[in-house]
């Protein structure tokens, strides 16, 4: 069974666009070698937020993922995830229409928070239904709050509570339930949500102004998303498998970026080598489904959903 990293990020390939990021994010074969120096088989790899622009017009869209396509022909290790402009419901579902049957890609990934519409949104329903069965892998967009303006606040801050505004929208909005086969990624180890698990929980149980009574648990619910292991402390690894449950935890690396790691499995290595194997490879074939990109085709495993 493969070992797969689900957090990679490349640049696509775009003409009359200047580089920005690290040199590397712009350098297919360096992904490859970032794989062989890991002893990772696949990589799962999203254009970065840098490259979301949200709101995004509708050509930058489709010239994403055809130009993320082209950045990976020919590097059967680099699987990529179509970007959706979760900011536009209706550009999203149009844009996963157009890509659905490429088999070239693993799934689809957007912008958690930052711009993006409520995804307890209504008018996000038809595409969640059409994503049955797909990864989805949410990646924190930028921070509307300007206090985050020093100190690398927008990241160090910003994008963990992105993340759990994302994440509290699909609890709070009944989603997950109301589609079991969605197979939400959220990245960074699911940023604040493991620490705040438990107060969503306390406010349904208290019947808190604006919660919804009839929501599915938020404990419940946060067991049918996936997340990565990207949390640079081992006590918040343990948190996240508490909250999400040990066959949800998969290896994200962040690659290239330097609030990343060389070595995602360094990342749950306290936890042992049985649960690094089973994370680095059945989850994350459990996490993709049966839409795991392009060949050589892979080893098949029973979905969970």
């Amino acid at each position: 069974m493969p070992s797969i990293d689900l957090h990679v990020h490349l640049a696509p390939a775009l003409d009359g666009v200047a580089e920005t990021g690290p040199p590397a994010l712009h350098r297919p074969d360096e992904a490859d070698a970032y794989l062989d120096r890991a002893g990772l088989d696949l990589a799962v790899v999203s254009v970065p937020p840098p490259f979301f622009r949200q709101p995004a017009p509708e050509d930058w869209v489709r010239a994403l993922n055809d130009g993320l396509l082209r950045a990976v022909e020919g590097r059967p290790r680099l699987r990529p995830l179509a970007y959706l402009p979760l900011e536009d419901p209706g550009l999203a579902r149009r844009e996963f229409d157009r890509v659905a049957a490429d088999p070239r890609f693993a799934g689809v990934c957007g912008a958690a928070g930052g711009a993006s519409v409520s995804l307890a949104d209504p008018r996000f329903e038809p595409l969640w239904g059409a994503l049955s069965g797909r990864l989805l892998l949410l990646h924190p967009g930028a921070s509307p709050d300007d206090r985050l303006d020093d100190f690398y606040l927008h990241n160090l801050l910003g994008n963990p509570v992105e993340t759990a505004v994302a994440a509290a929208q699909l609890v709070f909005g009944d989603v997950l339930a109301r589609h079991p086969e969605l197979r939400v990624l959220l990245v960074h180890c699911g940023g604040c949500v493991p620490a705040v698990a438990g107060r969503w929980q306390r406010g349904l149980v208290t019947s808190r102004p604006g919660v919804p009574r009839t929501v599915e648990a938020p404990l419940r619910a946060l067991r049918r998303m996936y997340v990565d292991c990207l949390a640079h402390d081992p006590g918040l690894v343990d948190q996240a498998v508490e909250v999400f449950g040990e066959d949800r935890l998969v290896l994200g690396s962040d690659w290239p970026f330097a609030m990343g790691t060389d070595d995602p499995r360094l990342q749950i290595a306290h936890r042992g080598p049985a649960f690094v194997e089973r994370v680095s490879t059945t989850n994350a074939v459990r996490a993709l489904g049966s839409h795991i990109g392009q060949t050589p085709r892979l080893p098949h495993v029973a979905c969970d959903g």
